[in-house]
């Protein structure tokens, strides 16, 4: 999945980093990750290379995490089985929906190996990365050192009872599995003991300092990302276990430990964008030129992830960065707060709200995407459901913008002898419905820039809205009847300013946006543009379906 943009090397067009979090391939994603970080991503992605920025937006299925080799474990099959399964279904779910990748690949890659490993090296030469003899929970009756992954207990900071010894996925804070109360083995159910082993450790309180005054330096970021990552630094940065013992994962380029060690999932999986970046400049046959993203300082890079993911991105990855040498840190990090079902976190792990899949069955992708993206958790949860999705796309996309579109093609195809009308004769208040329009292109581009999606989606509805307006108070179909002349400057002028709203949407609206191709033309830079007159104008077709919302809650219900 490639992107003429990322090699666009027009004069003033800068490289824009989109780098978006990768998913375990250790179960279906649900809805709660597409608005957390995938949507968001690609709505971003879209609208920069739409006002001419190089944009290179990688990701790719995290293999390694040991979510993976727990659930291998309990379908007595292999990891790579595993992999094999999601990261397809992953693949197929981000075609359904569009996303506009311009590298989407997997940590499972020779590429990435040798990414990481070179990564790991760096450090270690620098003196960022030494060998620590730490405790480690051992199963007795499994005989095995237990990875965090494999342990749960009850989270000493919230007291929830199904925390994971690295993270816990109610109240968010990073773990290490000794803080559990409680602990247990996820293989036996029983209580681990503690052993003794070797390990290799980043030492995060290298960077205390440097880290502290990067976080301060850094200007329209969330508060909720900024507080957090400036309070793990005020807390004092801990040193961080990066090998572990086990067998899936990338090998060490250093024979210290001995055999039974792999370098860690936390370490590796963040290593991802770089490596992602180096695998699609060698696949077009350039290989120096993910340089352009990763070493110019005019270029800039997006983070895309949910909150659980912040210190990794604002803290470990940054320090990683720092000791490495040389490489762009982020940007910004507009992470995302937390999608709720029911009340409830939407998790994969815990069957809590709609797989990605089961949403696309249910709805059209555009359709999906708009309702998702308005609802987006950007500084707050949000609550969502199947009802409230359906509630949307009918009163909102259906009700304004495919109102609109339909009832204006309509209108022209039987005004207008079936084409576009001549832009000729616009009065003041024509002219004011498309300055509008122009006016909203702008004030979008000015919240994307600050990734205030939600909104920005809002401001193009609203220019819709306008249209609506205009509509009415011009009142076209009785022109017709009275003045055909005015009736079709009027649905010239609603016709352009539509193709100018179209323009504001397509991020948000890829599929529908592209069903207008023929009428409208390629929507293929951030401007209004005229439709071209004398161009055919066909009976439209309703650009989006009505959802049922009896017969959709009565399947939601019958499938519960």
């Amino acid at each position: 999945m490639a992107n003429e943009s990322a090699t666009d090397r027009r004069a003033g067009a800068a490289p824009v980093l989109v780098a978006v979090a990768w998913p375990y391939a250790s179960g279906s994603r649900h809805l709660g990750h597409l608005a957390g970080a995938y949507l968001p991503a690609d709505v971003y992605a879209r609208h920069q290379r739409l006002v001419g920025n190089r944009v290179l937006m990688v990701s790719g299925s995290d293999v390694h995490g040991t979510p993976i080799t727990v659930r291998a474990d309990a379908e007595g099959v292999t990891p790579a089985d595993i992999v094999d399964r999601y990261h397809a279904e992953f693949v197929a779910d981000w075609g359904r929906l569009g996303i506009s990748w311009d590298r989407y690949t997997s940590t499972g890659t020779e590429n990435h190996a040798e990414v990481t490993q070179d990564v790991f090296m760096r450090l270690l030469d620098n003196g960022h990365i030494d060998r620590r003899t730490s405790d480690q929970y051992f199963d007795a009756e499994a005989d095995r050192f237990l990875p965090d992954r494999y342990i749960e207990g009850t989270c000493p900071h919230c007291d929830y009872s199904e925390a994971r010894g690295d993270q816990c996925e109610d109240c968010g804070r990073t773990l290490d599995p000794e803080e559990l109360v409680d602990p247990r083995s996820k293989i036996t159910g029983s209580t681990p003991e503690v052993r003794s082993t070797e390990h290799f450790y980043l030492r995060l309180s290298d960077f205390t300092e440097q880290l502290g005054e990067w976080l301060d330096s850094r200007e329209g970021w969330r508060r909720h990302v900024l507080n957090f990552s400036k309070g793990w630094v005020d807390e004092g940065l801990q040193d961080r276990a990066i090998t572990r013992d086990l067998d899936w994962g990338i090998e060490l380029p250093v024979d210290d430990l001995g055999a039974g060690k792999r370098i860690y999932v936390w370490f590796e999986a963040v290593i991802g964008y770089l490596s992602a970046a180096k695998e699609w400049a060698r696949d077009i046959g350039s290989p120096e030129a993910w340089r352009d993203w990763w070493e110019d300082d005019d270029a800039r890079s997006v983070y895309f992830i949910g909150k659980d993911n912040i210190p990794f991105h604002t803290i470990i990855w940054p320090a990683m960065l720092m000791g490495y040498g040389g490489l762009n840190l982020p940007t910004d990090v507009p992470a995302n707060q937390y999608v709720t079902f029911k009340g409830g976190k939407a998790s994969a792990s815990r069957g809590v709200g709609l797989t990605i899949s089961e949403g696309l069955d249910l709805f059209e992708a555009d359709a999906l995407r708009y309702a998702l993206a308005a609802s987006l958790p950007e500084q707050s949860d949000t609550e969502l459901s199947v009802g409230e999705i359906g509630r949307r796309v009918n009163e909102e996309l259906v009700a304004t913008w495919g109102n609109l579109v339909n009832r204006v093609l309509s209108m022209v195809h039987k005004t207008c002898e079936g084409s576009v009308p001549t832009a000729d004769g616009r009065t003041d208040g024509d002219l004011a419905v498309l300055d509008a329009v122009d006016a909203s292109l702008a004030i979008v581009t000015e919240q994307v820039e600050r990734v205030e999606l939600r909104a920005a989606l809002r401001t193009g509805m609203d220019a819709a809205a306008a249209v609506n307006a205009y509509l009415n108070a011009t009142e076209p179909w009785k022109l017709a009847k009275t003045d055909v002349g005015r009736a079709q400057v009027v649905l010239g002028t609603a016709l352009a300013a539509v193709a100018g709203v179209r323009v504001a949407l397509s991020p948000w609206l890829p599929f529908s946006t592209a069903t207008l191709n023929d009428v409208l033309g390629t929507v293929d830079s951030w401007e209004r543009v005229e439709p071209t007159p004398g161009a055919p104008v066909p009976q439209p077709a309703p650009l989006f379906a009505k959802v049922d919302l009896e017969e959709l809650l009565d399947a939601q219900a019958s499938g519960e």
